[in-house]
């Protein structure tokens, strides 16, 4: 295997577009740094949600996306965020690259870009990326210069299109399930607007309650009027409330033990950053399904997906009482408009805080209809399964990698079979 430098196998170049429309400009759509960062692969399936910006003609001719082509994240506020690369796995007429990214143009004669992706998510490449970044504290960058001098291991050019090919078919699996659980969670809540908004939910006759006439009555401690026969509680009545344990941050480890730790970083992305040895009590465990929330700077919210972590301190979980009608997918939608505004009211101070008082002022309501809860929870449960099939997928995908590249692992199919 021979080590070409990335620049003698591939053209790398610095986006500076940024995200402005500008008159006199050309309208276009922008890949921009959460595009690449979030996504395996770009597909023209995703186009639709790219921002408008302008750009200049030159702009356009040097960083419209084709196909074979790698994006890759060049600086960010931490070393961990940047060197992340994604795939242009189509050709886009209208779709630049946005700035904070590099885009890296392979010389198809020597380099996959596939595979190229592939490589960039190794540990190979994170390491070389968290050592040759400049910057220290607001932020951290790759400079033309680290990118072109980024060593390839060269493969046959028809091995690296077989590995790539693994890589892009887990992936599309990955893209489907996201896309599987963007039309769940859109459907979660689109019932719980008709029910728990317009209250149209089905009445005896199956007819919408509120629009059929149903009765409305006046609630005080929501200030809005609500079904007959519904009420409106605190959280702590309808939810198991618990807040996190105050870990040690002196003990945490890399080291995978059995106390794996969830902090304010992880909700989001239902990952593990930390482990500990330290002992804690069982009802610092998080279950499946759990509404986790963060109390500290953004106030994340994210369902949890398992049944072996435990939560960290300035995080707070919520978990549905069996003996209440009130699912965690509608408690979750009674109290984030208040988060929200709790958080954009914090946005002038250094840090915002959630509070036990601010806790303790959100209200849920209360329906007497057990089957509004179940039609929730089973949507709910569709999208933990398939996040948890992903997490599983990327696990598999990461720890095949190293294996293709050092050859421990060989490819024994060829590209005329797919």
């Amino acid at each position: 295997m021979t080590i070409y430098k990335l620049g003698e196998i591939a053209t790398v170049e610095i986006s500076g577009v940024d995200k402005k429309i500008k008159d006199g400009e050309i309208p276009v759509k922008l890949c921009n740094f959460v595009d690449v960062y979030y996504n395996w692969a770009i597909t023209s399936d995703l186009e639709q949600k790219f921002m408008e910006a302008t750009a200049r003609t030159n702009e356009i001719e040097r960083f419209k996306l084709k196909r074979g082509q790698v994006a890759l994240t060049k600086d960010s506020e931490t070393r961990f965020d940047i060197g992340i690369a994604t795939y242009i796995a189509d050709d886009f007429d209208n779709v630049i690259l946005g700035y904070h990214n590099a885009l890296i143009t392979p010389n198809p004669k020597k380099l996959s870009g596939k595979y190229l992706n592939a490589l960039l998510h190794t540990d190979y490449a994170r390491t070389y990326f968290a050592n040759n970044a400049s910057g220290s504290g607001q932020r951290y960058a790759l400079s033309i210069d680290a990118l072109n001098n980024f060593p390839v291991p060269l493969l046959p050019l028809a091995e690296q299109e077989r590995i790539g090919d693994i890589f892009s078919s887990i992936d599309q699996k990955i893209a489907l399930n996201r896309a599987i659980n963007d039309n769940l969670e859109a459907m979660a809540k689109q019932l719980y607007d008709y029910w728990f908004v317009q209250f149209d939910f089905p009445n005896e006759e199956g007819k919408p309650y509120k629009s059929s006439g149903g009765k409305m009555v006046w609630n005080d401690k929501l200030k809005r009027e609500i079904p007959d026969g519904w009420s409106a509680k605190s959280i702590f009545d309808e939810m198991s409330v618990q807040y996190g344990f105050p870990f040690s941050t002196d003990d945490f480890t890399e080291e995978v033990t059995n106390i794996p730790v969830v902090r304010i970083r992880d909700i989001l992305d239902n990952t593990i950053s930390a482990y500990s040895h330290e002992e804690t009590d069982d009802k610092y465990r998080l279950n499946e399904a759990d509404l986790l929330i963060g109390m500290d700077g953004n106030f994340h919210m994210n369902y949890w997906i398992d049944n072996i972590a435990y939560l960290n301190q300035r995080s707070v979980r919520l978990r549905s009482k069996q003996n209440s009608n009130v699912s965690i997918v509608q408690a979750r939608y009674d109290i984030e408009p208040y988060i929200k505004a709790k958080e954009q009211r914090a946005k002038g101070s250094t840090v915002g805080h959630l509070s036990d008082k601010d806790l303790k002022e959100l209200k849920v309501m209360v329906c007497p209809n057990r089957r509004m809860r179940d039609a929730l929870d089973s949507l709910l449960y569709r999208i933990i399964a398939n996040r948890k099939e992903n997490l599983c997928l990327t696990k598999q995908r990461d720890e095949l990698l190293p294996l293709l590249m050092n050859g421990q692992v060989s490819v024994n199919y060829h590209l005329s079979d797919n």
